[in-house]
């Protein structure tokens, strides 16, 4: 089975990063959390984001969300 190419781009200037595959916008995250969610609401079964060869992690790896302190309660 072909798996998309996943992308967790650039932090913008708030912090949060788009989430996209192959191309399309599947998301916005603002934390690890956010992308795992994303990608299940996708339909992509991808729990571990942090050391997947399919994620692409652009401007920075998954411990990288500057001006985001912490996760905003749900």
């Amino acid at each position: 089975m072909d798996h998309p190419s996943i992308v967790v781009h650039a932090p913008g200037l708030d912090g949060s990063r788009r989430v996209t595959a192959d191309d399309e916008e599947l998301g916005v995250a603002s934390h690890l959390d956010d992308v795992v969610e994303i990608l299940r609401e996708a339909g992509l079964d991808e729990t571990e984001v942090e050391e997947n060869d399919i994620i692409q992690w652009q401007g920075g790896g998954p411990d990288d969300w500057p001006g985001l302190s912490e996760h905003p309660a749900r």
